[in-house]
């Protein structure tokens, strides 16, 4: 037998492939030993001209990062509320990473590494020889290439659409010799752009590590918990073992240990043989244990615990914003892999307290049905959200969710867009803006509705947005009310029917508008309905959208878009804008301060469990919708708004089941929190109202002597104010017709103020005539027809004479009178009778004082 080795298949076919290289061959030495001459030597070749027609710049990005998620503390300190990464990685320098971790590197994968211009030539021809031979596996690409080829593949995952994903993934990994010769001139381009430590450092920085572990310091701390300055020799074998098959033999899997450990041990033997280490320390290396210590990266909402819903918000900002990419996978994929450092509105010590208030009045899971509660703070002016709390635990993880009700993904304090509920029905809280219309078109908080229960059909209303129609409608009231009363009182009680009442007088469709001017949609994305039942609250609104807008009218109408988002860095420093609050005057400003004005006044009724004690003034409303499904307690400072919603996330409970006074819970909540807010945002007085919107139109009470009830209901109500049959008094006016009213003709009164009108029931005559100076006998004659009373009084006394005549001046005496004393010339008649004239009832009784 033939002493001469057979070369194997796998042999043949290496070395055959290598020949068909041969047109290149030269090429690639000269690349090995004179780099700067081998692209130049490419084209002067006239074989070599496929070379012409490959890329050799490879425009190397930013790496894949994670993006976290901050809030500051109010000692100015950063919080992390949760990180995000498509790859787990943090970029370090050359002087951040272990020289181990160096030498491991290069003298296991690339030992000439220091000698070539990016293509080891031989290094890969050897490559191929043993790994056809069923030698030790080795790799037959550079480090340079390795890199290349990494770059390339980050490049794919870049790409948010995944047919041109695949491709570039395919085409930066597929077992080619035409990826191999575009791969091999990029790494000599890469070779004349960057120095060997620039080259090492970007291979060690997007190197995979297995699962989501990208990068060298992200797989120190991954796998050992220290950084990677600060690795062992054994340790950063064992990460670079990694490198080779990083699926395979990450340590994170306890199975794959010990084949990690055996190929940790053959990069210590190449680092002996490389003479990097020396005997001892390799032999006291190989002696230690791969003994990891694994530390979990933090990755989304679920790590930020009680702020997890306003992160959850913070993601769908950049999810929902054009800013960040055209399409949303776009978005997402900057968010993910860019670096950023974004600083959010939230404050800790808000959030805190809002989280604390929650949990300690509503369980996590009601046993009576699907009941939640919310609260949502809001800085005035600003529209920074401070803070964001809701009575489930977040999880964005089916399986999750799956085990319990306390579990949910959805944020039930934003729009549906924003992973959000589709709103709740808010209650009176709506009544808000039929107020703001009724004082645009001119009326005031002073003047008087009518308030009793009706029927009433929709002709009586009007809308110019989507016209009226439908069945006769019969509104109620939940507790007292039923009658006239002023728009303050009814605000203050949250009368329905007196509301009713206003929005009969103005356009459905403006009411609408109000709303829509102070930023306030549907969760769900549909308009508005405007129908009469919506003035009391049927439209389903997100919290949020309502504590913005009574953040606006905090602010004399200035309403602010909520924002989240502070500051945006990437991971070079430089700032990307975030969205903006874009305030808008809303409402006139005189408006909006006197519904402020007005909603001062409730926590003096509905709103009395809301008071906090610490003097700082606020507005309030509260909301309860049909059948006590949700309660709200709206209020706010002129520094913070804050919104607290309790109710069914599904289904129909009435929240009475769970709580006797779901009302008093929500003012509860609401006090609870505020009362720590108030601490770190200062409020003060809120603006004056306008004078005149609080008084509302006034006007003359007009004259009715004469009408009738008809003509005088007609007249009263036509000039606005409310009429009420008083009932007939006495008069002698023809019956039926108008005597007086109260109050009385010619006064001014607030237009709705109750007028009274009294008509006559014709009872009076004539009145008696004088009997003044007649005797007693002549006056009962003349009086008669009449109950006539005599009241006789004493005669005076008579004038005494003087007893001394008084001297006038010297010797002159007075003259005395002839008879002495006087006597009462009018003894025996009628000094004085009560009544005289005029208009009396018949028989009626008559007194005449007689002189005695």
């Amino acid at each position: 037998m033939s002493a001469r080795k057979t070369l194997k298949p796998g042999v043949v076919g290496a070395v055959l492939a290598f020949v068909g290289m041969s047109a290149v061959a030269s090429v690639l030495v000269a690349a090995a030993v004179t780099p700067a001459i081998a692209v130049t030597g490419l084209t002067a070749n006239s074989t070599l001209g496929i070379f012409d027609n490959l890329p050799d710049y490879l425009a190397i990005g930013d790496l894949a990062e994670k993006t976290s998620i901050y809030a500051t503390a109010s000692d100015g300190s950063e919080v992390l509320l949760a990180s995000f990464f498509a790859q787990d990685r943090q970029e370090v320098s050359w002087d951040q990473v272990s020289p181990f971790v160096k030498d491991a590197a290069v003298a296991t994968e690339d030992p000439r590494f220091y000698e070539h211009g990016g293509i080891d030539l031989l290094g890969t021809i050897r490559a191929a020889l043993s790994n056809s031979a069923g030698g030790d596996v080795q790799g037959g690409s550079s480090i340079t290439q390795q890199y290349v080829k990494n770059v390339l593949v980050q490049k794919a995952e870049e790409i948010s659409d995944p047919v041109a994903k695949a491709a570039a993934f395919k085409a930066a990994t597929e077992t080619s010799i035409d990826r191999k010769l575009k791969e091999m001139k990029l790494a000599i381009g890469v070779e004349q752009d960057y120095s060997k430590q620039d080259i090492l450092m970007g291979y060690l920085n997007i190197a995979s590590f297995g699962g989501r572990v990208y990068g060298i310091e992200s797989a120190a701390k991954h796998y050992y918990g220290v950084s990677a300055k600060d690795l062992t020799l054994a340790q950063s074998a064992s990460l670079m073992a990694t490198v080779n098959n990083p699926n395979n033999l990450r340590i994170d899997l306890p199975d794959n240990i010990a084949e990690n450990q055996a190929r940790r041990d053959y990069v210590l033997d190449r680092m002996l043989i490389e003479k990097k280490i020396t005997q001892q320390q390799h032999d006291e290396a190989v002696a230690a244990p791969v003994t990891p210590n694994i530390v979990e990266a933090s990755t989304g909402c679920q790590t930020a615990g009680g702020a997890a819903y306003f992160c959850d918000y913070v993601t769908w900002i950049i999810k929902n914003d054009p800013a960040f990419g055209t399409t949303a996978d776009e978005r997402w994929t900057a968010f993910q892999r860019g670096g950023w450092k974004i600083m959010t509105t939230l404050n800790p010590e808000v959030q805190a307290i809002s989280v604390a208030t929650i949990d300690a009045n509503v369980p996590k899971v009601v046993d009576v049905g699907d009941i939640a509660a919310t609260s949502v703070s809001v800085q005035v002016g600003t529209g920074r959200v401070l803070a964001m709390a809701q009575s489930k635990d977040y999880s964005n993880d089916p399986e999750i969710i799956a085990t319990g009700g306390n579990f949910t993904s959805v944020n039930y304090n934003t729009d549906s867009t924003y992973g959000g509920s589709t709103g709740f029905q808010v209650g009176s809280t709506y009544k808000l803006f039929t107020l703001s219309e009724w004082l645009k078109a001119g009326h005031g908080l002073g003047e008087s509705v009518a308030g009793a229960t009706k029927t009433w059909k929709m002709s009586e209303f009007t809308n110019t947005c989507d016209g009226t129609g439908g069945p006769d409608w019969r509104p109620s009231n939940y507790a007292g009310g039923g009658q006239t009363a002023t728009v303050q009182v009814a605000l203050n009680n949250s009368w329905n029917t007196n509301f009713v009442t206003m929005a009969s007088k103005l356009d459905l469709c403006n009411i609408r508008k109000d709303a829509e001017a102070l930023l306030v949609h549907r969760a769900d994305g549909n308009q508005l309905t405007s129908n009469p039942s919506a003035v009391l609250g049927t439209n389903e609104i997100a919290p949020m959208t309502m504590a913005t807008a009574v953040a606006g009218l905090a602010d004399s109408g200035l309403t602010c878009h909520p924002i989240a988002i502070d500051k945006i860095t990437d991971r070079n420093g430089k700032d990307i804008p975030p969205p903006t609050a874009d305030c808008v005057q809303a409402l006139p400003a005189n408006v909006a301060n006197t519904v402020a004005f007005g909603m001062t006044k409730v926590p003096t009724v509905t709103a009395q469990w809301s008071p906090i004690g610490d003097g700082v003034p606020y507005i309030a409303k509260t909301g309860t919708s049909e059948y006590s499904e949700h309660n709200w307690m709206l209020g706010s400072t002129t520094a913070v708004s804050t919104a607290i919603w309790l109710g069914n996330v599904s289904g129909h409970t009435p929240v009475v089941q769970f709580v006797q006074a779901p009302y008093i819970m929500v003012q509860h909540m609401w006090r609870d929190i505020m009362r720590v807010t108030n601490t770190l945002y200062a409020g003060g007085e809120f603006a004056a109202p306008d004078p005149a919107l609080v008084a509302g139109k006034s006007i003359s009470v007009p004259e009715v002597k004469g009408l009738t009830l008809a003509q005088a209901k007609s007249l009263i109500e036509s000039i606005g104010f409310t009429f009420e049959d008083g009932g007939e008094v006495d008069s002698e006016l023809a019956k039926g017709t108008g005597v007086r009213t109260e109050p009385a003709a010619g006064t001014t009164s607030a237009l709705g103020t109750t007028v009274k009108f009294f008509s006559s029931n014709q009872a009076l005559v004539d009145g008696p005539p004088s009997t003044i100076g007649m005797t007693t006998a002549a006056a009962r004659a003349a009086l008669t027809g009449w109950a006539v009373s005599v009241n006789t009084v004493p005669a005076p006394s008579p004038t005494p004479c003087p007893s001394t005549p008084p001297s006038t001046g010297p010797g002159t005496p007075t003259p005395v009178p002839s008879t002495c004393p006087v006597a009462n010339p009018n003894q025996g008649t009628v000094i004085a009778q009560d009544v005289i004239g005029g208009y009396a009832k018949p028989g009626a009784t008559v007194t005449i004082t007689v002189q005695g």
